[in-house]
């Protein structure tokens, strides 16, 4: 029997987000971040350990019994609301939750155990772009070794276990050391995009790719939005301070209707993408209608953040246009993700299917 969703948060959920909001508040700054991105090592592996290991968030979604925390896909939302908002440089999406998944899937409680434990990163070997059920490249397993190219796979670099999917249909965890890992050119510096090759590398035997593939990529979306929710929330309420602020002629600036009402409009967009966002997370909890509720999110969450972002950009002025200024890592933060995992058009196809509305 078919339940209401839950799309409000839980006392424990808001004090969880004010933890690591706190936390990020020490780690992410904004002219940190930026000096960060233009250094050659662009994730804050100080801040993960942070995460990781001093709050213990990335075995959010792993079974106690299996070395993590026993949370669920609601408080790992409330997670990456807050890493969105501060566009944070960290592989939380990728190791705690993609790969995550990927081995929850698996045969492997030894790697999910030193996951959760923040102990070793790991990346599912994946294109960023790919789409639960999507088509998606794989290498070439031959005499015990793996042979092959994989692109596009996001934070690589800092990674110490590699997922990745062979052409005998198999997950083979690959030590980081054991691949050749370059650097990629990304829109979005904070989750750099890199090649990984493989020429004769080791690889251990994990399970059943497809499975564990769709797994992490369908979760992955479903949370993305709740990135996404962060992200805009933060570009909205940001040009609102700062529109309070300026003046001209003599007036606050956000005195101008004009400029009232696309903030107006704005924040309904921001109120239902939080809605979406968390019926996807709630949806994952509960395991009921879940591909609908990650499809509906990702069709609505790019189109708000990019939204959210240009908004930002253009209604800072001149400001907004200098490097100094952080809303370029959101304008980028929101492109990248608008491609991630599928693009909004790929989602609303899907949602089409689920509910049988074809186009004509």
């Amino acid at each position: 029997m078919s339940t209401q969703p839950d799309l409000l948060y839980s006392e424990e959920e808001e004090a969880l987000r004010s933890a690591v909001r706190d936390l990020l508040a020490d780690h992410c700054d904004a002219p940190g971040v930026i000096a960060r991105v233009e250094s050659g090592a662009p994730h804050d592996l100080a801040a993960w350990k942070a995460l990781a290991d001093g709050m213990g968030l990335a075995g959010l979604l792993v079974p106690e019994d299996k070395g993590g925390q026993g949370a669920t896909h609601r408080e790992v939302a409330v997670v990456l609301e807050e890493l969105g908002r501060a566009v944070a440089p960290v592989p939380y999406l990728t190791s705690a939750v993609v790969a995550t998944e990927a081995l929850l899937a698996s045969d492997a409680d030894d790697l999910l155990a030193e996951l959760a434990s923040g102990r070793r990163i790991g990346a599912l070997a994946v294109s960023l772009s790919v789409a639960a059920g999507g088509p998606y490249k794989v290498v070439r397993h031959e005499n015990g070794v793996l042979h092959g190219e994989l692109t596009g796979v996001a934070d690589a670099a800092v990674a110490d276990v590699l997922l990745v999917p062979a052409d005998d249909g198999g997950l083979y965890a690959v030590e980081a050391d054991a691949a050749t890992v370059v650097a990629q050119p990304s829109l979005d510096l904070t989750r750099p995009l890199a090649t990984v090759r493989l020429d004769g590398a080791p690889g251990r035997l994990l399970g059943d790719a497809e499975p564990a593939v769709r797994r992490a990529l369908r979760t992955a979306a479903g949370l993305l939005a709740s990135e996404q929710l962060g992200l805009a929330d933060w570009t909205l309420t940001e040009t609102v301070r700062y529109l309070k602020e300026r003046k001209q002629f003599n007036r606050p600036v956000g005195g101008f209707q004009a400029l009232k009402h696309r903030l107006a409009q704005l924040w309904l967009e921001v109120a239902s993408l939080r809605a979406a966002a968390r019926n996807a997370a709630d949806a994952l909890t509960t395991g009921e209608d879940v591909d609908l509720a990650v499809a509906v999110a990702q069709a609505y969450a790019a189109p708000v953040a990019v939204h959210a972002a240009e908004e930002a950009l253009q209604l800072h002025a001149g400001i907004g246009m200098t490097w100094e200024h952080p809303v370029h890592l959101y304008l980028k933060r929101a492109k990248a993700d608008s491609i991630a995992y599928g693009t909004a058009g790929a989602h609303r196809a899907a949602v089409a299917e689920l509910v049988d509305l074809q186009a004509p």
